[in-house]
C-alpha cells in the first residue's frame, strides 16, 4: 500500500469548503457510478474528512485535513494502482482544486 499526500491551496471560508466537498462527493458516485462502486465519508469534527473509495474493485482510503489555506489530501493506494501514483496525483489537484476555485 503506497501513501499519497496532496495539497490544495484554497481561500474559502471552512463552511464553504465543507459544502462543496460534500456536494463533490455526492455527484461522484453518480458521475463516476460505472467505475465507482462504493463512495463512503464521514466528517471527523470540523476540520477532517474520512473517505473511502471503491475503484474498479480497488479500495483507497484516507482522509482530507481542512485546514485555513490548503486542503491536505492523504490517500492510501492499493497495490498496482501506486504504479499510477502521479496520474492519482494530478486527478487529485485538477478535481479538487477546481471544486474551490469553481464559482459553485
Amino acid at each position: 500500500m503506497k501513501s499519497l499526500e496532496v495539497r490544495v491551496p484554497h481561500d474559502l471560508e471552512p463552511a464553504e469548503v465543507r459544502r462543496r466537498l460534500n456536494v463533490a462527493i455526492q455527484r461522484a458516485q453518480t458521475d463516476f457510478a460505472d467505475k465507482v462502486s462504493e463512495v463512503k465519508s464521514s466528517w471527523d469534527g470540523d476540520d477532517r474528512l474520512q473517505i473511502a473509495v471503491v475503484v474498479m474493485g480497488m479500495k483507497f482510503d484516507g482522509e482530507i485535513d481542512l485546514l485555513v489555506e490548503e486542503l491536505v489530501v492523504r490517500l492510501n493506494v492499493p497495490g498496482m494502482a501506486g504504479l499510477f501514483a502521479g496520474k492519482i496525483r494530478a486527478g487529485i489537484e485538477e478535481q479538487i482544486g477546481g471544486l474551490l476555485t469553481a464559482s459553485v
